[in-house]
């Protein structure tokens, strides 16, 4: 499909704001718009950085900006955002602030009718004052967690949910195989009994696998026992391996051997031999890996092998005239 054919759905300022912004969708937003607008459950696996969050994102905002049907102002929240981690919670609301300023200034710039969407976002560390607040005046469009979801499931706060038409779950991949999941999961059930008609699920990761599975756990089973579909896209993207087995030494055989009997320092020390060591062959080879290229991670067995390897790799940086400073963490 087409660029300007995905976007064709999407109302004037959603485009406008878009086009504006971006030079062409992502991959996961070309396969993913289409599924998402059309009200199935979907999956989406994309790597960090593809635009996965604006992908579940947009089509629910599309709908947000555009005046529709008066509702129930008790009961305004449509969609929910629900997050594993407190930090990422923090970051989406502060990221969706710039689509929804840009998506107005469209509105205004086009002459077409447009609704300021309401945010907020209800964690633990939301202070009671604030949850009041939020029940007294319900947003648009609400961050959560999964613990916090529970809690207004079982509270009088439970009636602001009840149009809630789409839920978006981010990194799902950390909840699926936890308890924490489990339970994440029987609190969707809940709120599909409580509102208008269920809502759209929309599953977000980067390290998702099996797909198939992670699609089983989101959609979960209908009150018939049979799955809910789920439109899986993938648009990840495999790197290639460049994997290589090397041996610094040219005789793996004669490591160990006795090759001094005086060894330097404590008395007690010195009455051992010297062995040879694979060791001193390594330092050279890995010394070789990080000055080629920008980024290198040596993986240690202990800590104290870390800082061993770094003093030795620096030491041989500077024998060579070079400056760089290598870590151990």
């Amino acid at each position: 499909m087409a660029d300007h054919e995905v976007l064709e759905g999407f109302s004037p300022a959603v485009r406008a704001w878009f086009a504006s912004s971006f030079p062409s969708p992502t991959s996961a937003q070309v396969e993913g718009w289409p599924a998402i607008r059309s009200g199935e459950h979907a999956l989406v696996c994309a790597p960090t950085g593809s635009g996965k969050t604006l992908t579940a994102f947009l089509s629910s905002i599309d709908r947000l900006v555009v005046p529709g049907e008066p509702i129930d102002p008790k009961a305004r929240t449509r969609v929910l955002y629900i997050s594993p981690l407190r930090a990422l919670a923090f970051d989406v609301e502060k990221n969706l602030r710039a689509p929804l300023t840009g998506i107005r200034l469209a509105a205004e710039r086009l002459g077409v009718p447009h609704v300021e969407p309401t945010i907020a976002m209800r964690t633990g560390d939301t202070s009671a004052r604030e949850r009041q607040a939020l029940q007294r005046k319900p947003v648009d469009l609400l961050i959560t967690t999964p613990e916090s979801l529970y809690l207004m499931l079982t509270s009088e706060v439970s009636h602001t949910l009840v149009n809630v038409d789409t839920v978006i779950i981010d990194e799902i991949h950390a909840m699926a195989t936890t308890k924490r999941g489990a339970h994440l999961m029987l609190s969707l059930e809940r709120l599909e009994h409580i509102t208008a008609k269920p809502p759209q699920r929309i599953g977000l990761s980067a390290t998702q696998r099996p797909l198939d599975e992670i699609a089983h756990f989101l959609g979960g089973h209908a009150t018939n026992g049979e799955r809910r579909p789920v439109r899986i896209i993938d648009a990840g993207v495999r790197k290639e391996l460049d994997l290589q087995v090397v041996v610094p030494v040219d005789d793996m055989g004669a490591l160990g051997q006795v090759v001094s009997n005086i060894r330097s320092g404590p008395a007690s020390e010195a009455l051992q031999p010297v062995r040879s060591s694979i060791w001193p062959s390594i330092y050279p080879r890995i010394l070789a890996q990080v000055l080629e290229h920008r980024s290198t991670i040596i993986f240690c067995n202990a800590r104290r092998q870390a800082e061993r390897l770094a003093a030795r790799l620096n030491e041989l940086a500077a024998q060579e005239g070079r400056s760089e400073e290598h870590t151990s963490e």
